[in-house]
């Protein structure tokens, strides 16, 4: 079992997405595991990976499950079985409300959750989940601190900020169309650069009714320079820990970082 790790092997896996269909997306998952290079650390899936996302509440409501439901203690299954972290997102129920639930799984068993912010109104996911109230996790693993956002969230600089340097690594799980592509992997690379932090972003593939996701999914390391590997099915990348902290110390940009707070009622 490890521990503590200057090295972390990153895998994200841009899977197609089946609407609806969670036995035919957990088996996709279960089959890439199978696959799962040697040394791997923390497995990425893409955004709502297990059902895809309609704009039809009772749908998407028939599709959402508790923490304690299926979808979870699969993957509670899997990173145990392969001693892996597995992060991303699923449908979540808290009644009355759905939530697009950002998971973090051990291997160990330990669990953190976030419900993503930033709700898309441009479309209407904010009509069918309930945005989150808490601000970013950051999760302490294998000596990473490691942050988790979900897709849009990645256009607010300021929700992902790296305070102070709290975190080294940030996980993007994603559902981001290849035409808005440019601004994902532009965003990817700022979020990298002005936080000192490597970056995965794990955009789903394949093609539903809200457009085309094929070849997004990228990793980056602090100097938002491209890292990520295809190891088919997965885009790989191994991460230093020791080049992060020399980075930030060789050129200490958040000593001059402004000083803020965010001011929402919803969580004073």
């Amino acid at each position: 079992m490890k521990s503590l790790v200057n090295n972390l092997r990153v895998a994200a896996l841009p899977m197609p997405i089946v609407w609806a269909d969670k036995d035919a997306n957990m088996h996709t998952v279960e089959r890439a595991l199978e696959q799962l290079p040697p040394g791997t650390d923390v497995v990425v899936l893409p955004e709502l990976f297990s059902t895809g996302f309609a704009d039809d509440f009772e749908l998407m409501a028939d599709l959402a499950e508790r923490n304690t439901g299926t979808t979870v203690d699969t993957i509670r299954v899997w990173a145990a079985r392969y001693g892996v972290a597995i992060a991303g997102s699923f449908v979540a129920s808290t009644p009355p409300h759905l939530y697009n639930r950002g998971f973090f799984i051990e291997p160990s068993g330990e669990e953190t959750f976030y419900d993503k912010r930033h709700l898309f109104s441009v479309g209407s996911e904010g009509k069918i989940f309930r945005p989150g109230t808490t601000p970013v996790p950051v999760v302490r693993f294998r000596g990473w601190n490691i942050a988790l956002v979900i897709c849009y969230d990645l256009r607010f600089p300021v929700w992902c900020r790296s305070v102070d340097n709290n975190y080294d690594l940030l996980l993007v799980t994603a559902s981001w169309p290849q035409s808005r592509g440019y601004a994902f992997e532009h965003l990817l690379v700022a979020r990298a650069i002005e936080n000192q932090s490597a970056v995965v972003g794990c955009d789903r593939g394949g093609a539903d009714e809200f457009g085309k996701y094929d070849g997004l999914t990228q990793i980056y390391d602090c100097f938002g320079k491209p890292v990520g590997e295809i190891a088919s099915p997965f885009v790989m990348a191994n991460l230093s820990l020791s080049k992060i902290r020399n980075y930030r110390e060789s050129f200490p940009v958040s000593n001059d970082a402004d000083p803020f707070q965010i001011i929402d009622k919803k969580y004073i």
